[in-house]
């Protein structure tokens, strides 16, 4: 079996790990059970480009469990858990192609090899995969049947290439789903950007001046963590109504320029470029720490920092310490997303939705893929009901339902008052 990873030999702690993290994600198991007895995947090649974690892991056994062959590659050079890839190839059989660290050009290779497959469908978490096969492999497009991306920054590339006219297939925007970004964004980004930072620093909150730049989903998620650690919390935004939600939820919302000069900490959840930029690095306090939870390390101006750095120096794992004269400033896992770079990602737990999503996203699209065009599209809202009512379940929580008289009334339009 052809696969690319640090170390075969790390493969039993991974299994370990793989095994704790599913019994955290219960809503995926109860499709694995489903897709174990029809085996709907049969014969189904899956190219799928996603954070190498226990809880990835436990979708794409699940993926195989319902008959598909599958080639995993990471989404990030530094989200891979390398003793989880070592597992995935060791115990489970799965190619994969990931080694935590790895440079661009590697990185680009692995995701060649994950296409090698030839797929009949591919899953993304930020776009890389599918951009790469459409720049570079437009001789496997006839073969996809569709896709499915995981995350805001890839939806947005995604619904770009469908407004120009060079997107070649259908793709399943498992990030529009309500039991993902409503939970995978605001509470798994906003505890695991957390972490993130608490392990690779050791800093106290309390009392610091915590910046959030962007008030989405994630960024709302992270701000209220950093406020629940006690921190000063400051939201900037370029969204009118988002800064206004912001304000009304109890925050100090004002420009980049102002809130740098005030900053301990600095994340940024916006997924666009140069957020902190040049101006912002010269007039940023004295050891301040910068970190990114976007997809893509594009969000700090890091080529800037590097020529205004008289020297850097590594000074604990995952940050490192660039001296503008009698300045410092700290960035975290090079700029790159923090959370899974530093940390080990989202809880299981609201990964189990999110997973349970591509899942799910996978079988509508062999069902109904050669009827849909060439655009981004949602999963249809019973899915994501179906998800959110298993959810319930295994937490052991029961809800109300509407009797036939108010059904009846929320059909009509009679009533008055």
């Amino acid at each position: 079996m052809e696969y690319d990873i640090r170390d075969i030999g790390l493969s039993e702690r991974g299994i370990k790990r793989i095994m704790w993290a599913a019994t955290r994600m219960p809503v995926l198991n109860t499709i694995r059970k489903e897709l174990a007895k029809s085996h709907p995947l049969r014969g189904v090649k899956i190219a799928a480009c996603l954070h190498v974690t226990t809880e990835t892991a436990n979708l794409i056994l699940t993926l195989k469990e319902g008959g598909a062959e599958i080639r995993l590659t990471a989404s990030n050079p530094l989200s891979t858990q390398d003793d989880v890839a070592a597992a995935l190839v060791a115990e489970y059989g799965i190619p994969v192609f990931a080694i935590k660290g790895e440079d661009r050009e590697t990185y680009y290779k692995h995701i060649n090899q994950a296409l090698d497959i030839k797929p009949h469908i591919t899953m993304d978490d930020g776009a890389d995969l599918i951009s790469t096969l459409h720049r570079e492999r437009q001789d496997l497009i006839s073969n996809v049947v569709g896709g499915t991306e995981e995350t805001t920054t890839g939806v947005v590339r995604l619904k770009q290439m469908a407004t120009k006219g060079v997107l070649s297939y259908p793709v399943i925007a498992v990030n529009d789903s309500y039991t993902k970004y409503l939970f995978d964004n605001r509470y798994g980004t906003g505890q695991s950007t957390i972490d993130a930072i608490m392990r690779a620093t050791n800093i106290l909150l309390a009392g610091k001046t915590f910046v959030v730049a962007g008030y989405g989903w994630c960024g709302r998620g992270i701000a209220w963590r950093a406020r629940g650690m006690g921190s000063h919390v400051i939201v900037t935004e370029t969204n009118p109504i988002r800064a206004l939600e912001a304000v009304m939820d109890g925050f100090t919302v004002m420009p980049m320029r102002d809130a740098i000069k005030v900053a301990d900490i600095v994340v940024t959840a916006t997924g666009d470029i140069n957020v902190i930029d040049v101006e912002h690095l010269k007039s940023a306090k004295d050891g301040v720490i910068l970190a990114n939870a976007g997809h893509f390390d594009v969000e700090i101006n890091i080529q800037k920092l590097h020529e205004l750095a008289d020297k850097v120096e590594n000074v604990k794992p995952m940050v490192d310490c660039y001296h503008l004269g009698d300045k410092r400033i700290y960035l975290l896992a090079e700029g790159r997303l923090v959370n899974l770079s530093a940390a080990e990602g989202h809880p299981a737990e609201v990964m189990d939705m999110s997973f349970a999503n591509q899942a799910r996203a996978v079988e509508y699209l062999l069902k109904h893929g050669d009827k849909l065009e060439n655009k981004v599209y949602k999963l249809p809202d019973e899915i994501d009901r179906d998800i959110a009512i298993r959810k319930l379940k295994v937490m052991g929580v029961e809800i109300d339902k509407l009797t036939p008289e108010q059904q009846q009334y929320l059909s009509s339009w009679e009533w008055g008052t």
